[in-house]
C-alpha cells in the first residue's frame, strides 16, 4: 500500500474567477504553441485569474490561468500560485 497523496482526495485549491499570483518564473518548455522553447512566458508575481480546474493523471489539479499583463494562458499547479488578498480562495486556503 502506498502512502503517495493524490491531490483529488481534495477539494481544489481554487476555483474558477478566483484571483492568483504566480510564486515562479515559467519558461516554455516546448508545449506552448507560437514561443520559443526557453521563453519566459510568465514572470514571478504576475497576476492571473483561474478560467479552468483540470486534472493531469488522475493525481493532479492544473488550474488554467489567465495571466492578463502577458496576454497568456497557462497550466499551473497549486503549490506554484498563492492566492491574490482579500479573494474567496485565500479564504479558503487559510482556514
Amino acid at each position: 500500500m502506498s502512502d503517495e497523496h493524490f491531490e483529488l482526495w481534495d477539494q481544489p485549491a481554487y476555483e474558477r474567477g478566483d484571483k492568483v499570483v504566480s510564486l515562479k518564473d515559467v519558461r516554455n518548455d516546448g508545449t506552448y504553441p507560437g514561443a520559443a522553447m526557453g521563453e519566459f512566458l510568465i514572470r514571478k508575481g504576475e497576476v492571473g485569474y483561474v478560467t479552468q480546474v483540470g486534472t493531469y493523471l488522475n493525481r493532479f489539479y492544473v488550474y488554467a490561468i489567465d495571466f492578463i499583463e502577458s496576454e497568456r494562458l497557462v497550466g499551473m499547479r497549486a503549490h506554484e500560485l498563492q492566492p491574490a488578498e482579500e479573494t474567496p480562495a485565500a479564504e479558503r486556503i487559510a482556514s
